[in-house]
């Protein structure tokens, strides 16, 4: 619990005082100009990091459509490759994604599926999209329904632009 209060408080703190841009970054960010300057970003919230309850993840683009990004957090990693339409690392994509939740014997599932992923101009981040279950864990076990094969998944968070 302790370590969930860190994390939003740290996204909090984050947010307030990434609050204000000037007028020519504006600009730029409508422009287009601003994503030449970035060549990764990382995303911290709720989901984050293969469907970790908290976590992050790290993408970089390897062309200017093209990223790979990892991630991991609180019981969870996860991997995708992300296709930018519009080009630059600020804007909205296709994902392939790979969830790996949990570990040992508290490992539940393992997804794969694609996704979209809204990203904001400024930091807000959202992603929905289908997995499909690859493989069942010993977590499992303990739930008292039976997972589906495919499953809804989602995140929210925010992102940081790396120059």
């Amino acid at each position: 619990m302790k370590i969930l209060a860190f994390f939003a408080s740290m996204l909090l703190i984050w947010v307030a005082s990434y609050g204000q841009i000037t007028q020519e970054e504006l600009m730029k960010m409508l422009n287009g100009e601003a994503d030449k300057d970035y060549i990764g970003t990382v995303t911290l919230g709720l989901l984050q990091g293969g469907g970790s309850l908290i976590g992050g993840d790290l993408e970089f683009l390897i062309e200017n459509k093209l990223g790979l990004q990892v991630g991991a957090g609180l019981i969870g990693y996860g991997a995708a490759i992300n296709y930018h339409p519009k080009g630059g690392i600020r804007s909205s994509f296709l994902s392939l994604t790979y969830w790996h939740q949990g570990f040992k014997e508290y490992y539940t599932q393992s997804l794969l599926g694609p996704s979209y992923v809204f990203r904001g101009k400024k930091w807000f981040t959202a992603q929905i999209g289908l997995g499909f279950q690859l493989e069942e864990g010993p977590g499992a076990k303990q739930i008292s329904t039976d997972l589906p094969p495919t499953q809804l998944i989602y995140s929210i968070g925010g992102y940081f632009p790396l120059k």
